[in-house]
């Protein structure tokens, strides 16, 4: 059974509030909609309004989503923040991270995808306020170890894990070259803000030259690293070949850009500068 919980939707666009307020009603939360950031801050003042997820959109018109984000981090930082964009770019990802937020999703994003961000959300929430009732505990009856040890169960990671720094997370999460920009954790890459529609074969082709460039990559080098086995040089020269053609046919369609992936004739290809 997923878990449920009292949601928080801000968005200016009338069809997408109403299309998730329904779905997420049918699964059971309990849904409140603003339809602009200066509605959303007055449901956040409101001593007696708390969510447990908030949904942002973060382009609105007057205040806009990363406003929101920092009045919850203020007033209820442990509220799950999940960002809705129509636009990918690495600063406003990093920055609506470095505000506290859980997850970024595409506009229109599918209702799967969405569920399950609200659902480890969700979890990650009921952790954390498990973490800080053990913390309590332990303050208040080191000796109560019963009650210590049901609760540790209910706690997926062990209490000893060390939390990674939310800037090395960023850093570990995104690579950018020359407009392109990539997000390991949602297998995406755009160029210039505009979402490539790769395959996960052309995504790691293009995540790899970006991990090394400037540097010249041969086509063996990057069958082997992406695609995991060893070819002889003029295998690897077609079949690498054909994936950086539709690669670069799906850029051009994207943006109207081309020569963003250099071949260098006899060597290899690379991220053109």
């Amino acid at each position: 059974m997923l878990p449920t919980g009292k949601i928080l939707i801000v968005d200016d666009e009338a069809n997408i509030r109403a299309s998730l307020k329904e779905m997420l009603t049918q699964d059971g939360h309990q849904v409140v909609t603003a339809d602009c950031g200066e509605a959303a801050l007055e449901l956040i003042s409101e001593t007696t309004e708390r969510f447990d997820v908030a949904l942002i959109d973060l382009k609105m018109r007057g205040v806009g989503g990363i406003e929101v984000l920092k009045a919850l981090r203020q007033t209820s930082p442990d509220t799950v923040t999940i960002v809705l964009t129509a636009h990918a770019s690495l600063e406003t990802a990093v920055e609506a991270l470095r505000q506290g937020a859980h997850d970024y999703l595409f506009k229109p994003c599918k209702p799967a995808e969405l569920r399950e961000s609200i659902r480890r959300g969700i979890l990650d929430q009921q952790e954390t306020r498990d973490r800080d009732l053990l913390d309590h505990i332990e303050e208040m009856a080191g000796s109560l170890e019963d009650i210590r040890t049901t609760l540790a169960k209910r706690v997926e990671r062990p209490l000893s894990a060390v939390v990674q720094p939310a800037e090395a997370e960023e850093r570990k999460r995104f690579l950018q070259r020359e407009g392109l920009v990539v997000d390991s954790l949602r297998h995406l890459i755009t160029l210039d803000d505009h979402l490539l529609d790769l395959s996960p074969t052309e995504f790691g082709l293009v995540s790899y030259l970006i991990s090394e460039a400037p540097r010249v990559v041969s086509s063996q080098e990057l069958v082997r690293e992406v695609q995991g086995y060893e070819s002889e040089q003029w295998e690897a020269s077609e079949t690498v070949r054909q994936h950086v053609y539709r690669i670069r046919q799906k850029i051009k369609e994207a943006t109207g850009q081309t020569g963003i992936i250099r071949t260098v004739r006899g060597v290899g290809y690379t991220i053109a500068e």
